[in-house]
């Protein structure tokens, strides 16, 4: 009789147990990562993320500078602060960089851009010359 009131309370403790609800929590969390899209970080040319500010100083000598935005568009100043476009751009490889302007009637631009020997050049298909590129830490 002993052996039988231990048994029942052993199967009644097991049937009130439930499983630790961490556990639980980090499975579904685990779960949700795993079903998230992965954000994608495109490169430029120098081995960094595409996006941030660049000093771009044209073959003339004259200098903008070119905010790269995340979320996909981008804004160019002059030296004098002023607005000078702005547009979309894409990074389909770290050779390769394209705008597209909002100036109507305006067509996608992609710049074939090198990193050698600590300089880094983007050259303009549509006018032949090449601009030397500076980004601006911080």
């Amino acid at each position: 009789m002993k052996r039988l009131i231990a048994m029942a309370a052993v199967a009644a403790l097991a049937a009130c147990s439930q499983p630790a609800p961490e556990a639980d929590a980090e499975a579904d969390a685990a779960a949700a990562e795993a079903a998230a899209p992965a954000e994608t970080t495109t490169m430029a040319a120098d081995g960094k993320p595409s996006t941030g500010k660049y000093e771009v100083t044209m073959a003339d000598g004259t200098k903008h500078t070119v905010d790269v935005m995340p979320d996909g568009t981008y804004k160019v100043t002059g030296a004098d602060g002023a607005a000078i476009d702005s547009g979309k751009w894409v990074q389909k490889s770290p050779e390769q960089y394209c705008e597209t302007s909002d100036k109507e009637g305006s067509n996608e631009v992609c710049y074939t851009e090198k990193f050698e020997n600590g300089v880094y050049t983007s050259l303009n298909p549509e006018t032949g010359e090449t601009a030397t590129v500076v980004r601006i830490e911080g």
